[in-house]
């Protein structure tokens, strides 16, 4: 049972309206999260000018590897369950590689990299090693693309604790 009131889209702020119209015409519903960040509409507003901005960073399977590694660190079930779903449904993740993420690996090299150094972003809060950064690099991995790993790991952060904290009903499916 979520801790912090989770409104419906109607009663939610006037200037939480538009990105809650936004999220629901994206995803054909309103997911619970959404509905929690709406109370506030600065965060509500917030969060999705970064996701937006975020969507050009990485490519949307690197991002969902990344939001279920994150989220396994920080326990947050309502992120595992709303990325592994939007994860198999919409990147076309297998089970197998949405499992490895969780784990913070893949199957795929250059994804291994990419999530063992988001890993050890969210463990270490930042505070990653020379080898850490070395190892990425060796991927092939530029500069930007750890600049934006960092910010991904971030975004999924904030959510992770939101939904921690406040202990959002989660409202998808398993896979």
């Amino acid at each position: 049972m979520s801790r912090i009131l989770i409104p419906d889209q109607q009663s939610a702020p006037e200037g939480s309206q538009a990105a809650l119209g936004t999220i629901s015409a994206k995803l054909g519903r309103l997911p619970n999260l959404f509905r929690v960040l709406s109370i506030s509409p600065a965060v509500i507003n917030a969060h999705a000018a970064l996701n937006q901005g975020l969507s050009k960073a990485l490519d949307v399977k690197t991002r969902e590897r990344i939001a279920l590694t994150v989220a396994a660190v920080n326990g947050c079930e309502y992120c595992n369950a709303a990325h592994s779903f939007t994860g198999f449904t919409f990147s076309k993740l297998s089970k197998e590689e949405i499992a490895l993420a969780r784990s913070g690996t893949s199957e795929d090299p250059k994804a291994a990299a990419i999530l063992a150094f988001a890993r050890r972003v969210a463990e270490t809060r930042g505070k990653v090693s020379h080898v850490d950064l070395d190892a990425v690099r060796g991927a092939g991995l530029t500069d930007s693309q750890i600049v934006e790993i960092v910010a991904v790991v971030a975004e999924n952060f904030f959510t992770n604790l939101m939904n921690n904290v406040a202990g959002t009903d989660v409202d998808f499916p398993e896979i």
